[in-house]
């Protein structure tokens, strides 16, 4: 894979089934460089096996729902440079008509029982804010008087003038005749309307976000999660509420009713409506304590919620992979996070859980309908595509698509090995090495995940298939502190970061090198981002073997991560204590001055989460004691840059990187020129 392959990777949306089981509708998403943007459509695959096809033709087209009587398909739609809003289109075909106009967009939505109306989930300005005021610009905005801890998040700006709320309108008649706008003599005294859009209801107006809102199995109440509590702002507790559809009468507390201190998610009924799942991480007593908190299945009565029961074991079960699904009867399908992979696992009020789907691949999403289960996956060679589940055989499926054949053909996909191997003190490290062609010697990269409750796993990885197809021996592990391995493997590292870890990943990395007589160990390169720019910027102060680093988005100053970040006022006293000697002894930051390892730095303007200045102090430094260092900012972009920044910054960035690379490790598929691939074309010709 080259940089300029990334517009062929094809990304697949969580799965809707028709009811009556026979067809699927994904939205499949790329990244576009002509557009600079993400666009996609929404794909209509029979069960049968006969060829997808394309089913609309808008810009972007996501999140597609079908009406639980199957007449309707809903999704969102963005036009370019514009906000998701809601459609919806007979399942039968026919031109998409628009149901909101929301400054800031749609983000969820959901079906009533009776498939009359929809449940969604927008944000809503503040008036004068976000250009509700015509003529105010965002410079020229009131000022913000903040009182809270919580009052930005990465990615959505500041957050307490633009709250989450839920909003119900009821479908209108698909069929009828399209709504015109009057003009010239009709338009004098003509009753003003929404463009013809149907009303919507504003049914929440709290000072909280109100997240997956989902109707009650009759529909006479809406089902959500929310901090409504009194002391939410000092603590991650979230509960499950319910609330009159009408929106008269106050919302009902249906979780943390024993004592209990959860964050609780993806509210569900049952079809029947006796039972209420949902998700859940146990915070211990303070609410604050998340560190590797894996998250569990609960079920309660709705005749009596305080009689919840946990159905999954919180210590070898993460079920941090997706939400809740329901299946058939009254069981529910949940992800469950595990050694790499994501399970789809079959759950039941009862306490019998089964798995559907395991083996090497990671479960996207899932539905079922009449009996049938078809799940979206990535895998090694796959980005994204559909199948159906065979009951019988959980690591049996029937593919449908082949959504990233153009990308293999023209771009390759190169192996992913598993190995595990031990770190000093004997304990296993599992991790996948992705070898280069040829024979030999490669330049090895250690790759570290961000996190550090997460992980690399099986699915094709954009990053290691880049890396590698340029020359280097790609190097990926789950050192203790990631997730898909229990609570004990995620906490080991808790108020001791830098220790394990750090242990693990160069016990995997000598594990490689012994196993593997064509890498070569005097050529080594280590890097990360977030969590990863963390432990790489703390390798290279604790270990000289390495001959080039990169840093990026890096938790380098747990101290002033405090006040800058997004999730400072928790994060760092979780991680890594609460006394000042104690959090020194973990900070890179405090430790920079060991570096001698040439270090790039790669840092996102907007970034929130590990903010901008954390990767200028660091750069800083290394510049005043003379060790050989860049930093590359991108405007514009905020944590998620690799993941989801726009198709020509992540293409750039992919290129810098390998320009790096080439300047301290070159290969033959990567030299070391330095005017090769330090740019990408100009702006005037990237269409």
């Amino acid at each position: 894979m080259k940089p300029s392959d990334l517009d062929l990777l094809n990304s697949v949306s969580e799965p809707a089934l028709s009811p009556d089981g026979t067809r699927a509708v994904v939205s499949v998403q790329r990244p576009d460089f002509a557009a600079d943007a993400y666009v996609g459509q929404l794909w209509s695959v029979a069960l049968d096996g006969s060829a997808p096809r394309r089913l609309t033709r808008g810009f972007s087209d996501s999140s597609p729902q079908f009406s639980p009587d199957g007449s309707t398909l809903a999704f969102l739609r963005s036009a370019p440079g514009g906000r998701p809003q809601l459609y919806a289109v007979s399942a039968d075909g026919g031109e998409p008509v628009q149901l909101t106009d929301r400054h800031l967009g749609v983000s969820w939505f959901r079906f009533s029982p009776d498939s009359s109306r929809i449940v969604f989930s927008s944000r809503e300005p503040e008036k004068g804010r976000y250009g509700t005021l015509d003529g105010v610009s965002g410079g020229a905005e009131d000022p913000r008087l903040v009182t809270t801890l919580n009052y930005r998040m990465n990615g959505a700006g500041y957050t307490r003038d633009k709250f989450v709320q839920a909003f119900i309108l009821t479908l209108p008649d698909l069929a009828a005749e399209p709504f015109v706008t009057p003009a010239g003599r009709a338009a004098e005294g003509a009753e003003k309307k929404s463009g013809g859009l149907p009303e919507s209801v504003k049914l929440t107006s709290w000072e909280a976000d109100v997240q997956n809102p989902v109707f009650s199995a009759d529909g006479s109440s809406v089902l959500f999660t929310a901090a409504l509590h009194e002391d939410a702002d000092t603590d991650l507790v979230t509960d499950v509420y319910e609330l009159r559809a009408d929106g008269t009468g106050e919302p009902h507390r249906l979780t943390n009713l024993a004592g209990s201190r959860l964050t609780a998610s993806s509210p569900l009924q049952s079809s029947d409506g006796r039972w209420l799942y949902y998700l859940g991480q146990d915070l211990s007593e303070t609410g604050l304590d998340f560190v590797a908190r894996n998250t569990a299945l609960f079920a309660a009565p709705m005749a009596d919620p305080s009689a919840a029961v946990r159905l999954t074991e919180p210590e070898t079960t993460d079920l941090a992979g997706g939400g809740i699904v329901p299946a058939d009867g009254t069981d529910v399908l949940v992800f469950n996070l595990d050694r790499g992979g994501c399970e789809l696992l079959r759950a039941g009020h009862s306490g019998e859980v089964r798995a559907l789907v395991s083996g090497p691949r990671v479960v996207t999403g899932a539905a079922c309908a009449s009996g049938t289960v078809v799940v979206t996956f990535t895998d090694p060679q796959t980005a994204g595509d559909v199948a159906v589940v065979d009951p019988s055989a959980p690591d049996s499926l029937r593919v449908l698509t082949d959504f990233s054949a153009g990308f293999r053909e023209q771009a390759g996909v190169l192996d992913l090995h598993e190995e595990t191997h031990p770190s000093a003190d004997g304990y296993p490290v599992h991790g996948w090495v992705v070898l280069p062609e040829g024979e030999g010697p490669h330049p090895v990269l250690l790759n570290i995940h961000g996190g550090p409750f997460s992980q690399y796993g099986w699915g094709l990885f954009d990053e290691a298939q880049a890396y590698a197809s340029a020359g280097y021996a790609v190097l990926m592990c789950n050192p203790r502190g990631s997730s898909g391995y229990g609570q004990e493997h995620g906490r080991a590292i808790k108020e001791a970061m830098g220790t394990l870890d750090l242990q693990d990943v160069l016990g995997f990395l000598e594990g490689a090198l012994e196993a593997h007589p064509e890498l070569d160990a005097g050529r080594l390169g280590v890097m990360g981002g977030s969590y990863g720019g963390y432990l790489t910027a703390w390798t290279i102060s604790q270990d000289h073997r390495f001959t080039a680093a990169i840093v990026e988005r890096g938790f380098l100053d747990p101290l002033s991560f405090i006040g800058s970040s997004d999730i400072g006022w928790f994060f760092s006293a979780a991680y890594t204590g609460s006394d000042p000697g104690h959090v020194l002894s973990q900070s890179p930051f405090a430790q920079v001055d060991k570096v001698r390892t040439p270090a790039m730095v790669i840092h996102s303007e907007e970034d929130l989460r590990c903010p901008v200045e954390q990767a200028q102090r660091y750069y800083t430094a290394l510049k005043l004691q003379g060790v050989p260092t860049e930093m590359l900012l991108f405007p514009g972009e905020n944590h998620e840059l690799s993941r989801a920044g726009t198709p020509w910054h992540r293409r750039q960035r992919f290129e810098h990187v390998l320009r790096w690379w080439a300047r301290w490790l070159p290969t033959k598929a990567n030299p070391g020129d330095e005017s090769a691939g330090a740019a990408s074309e100009p702006a005037a010709a990237r269409a």
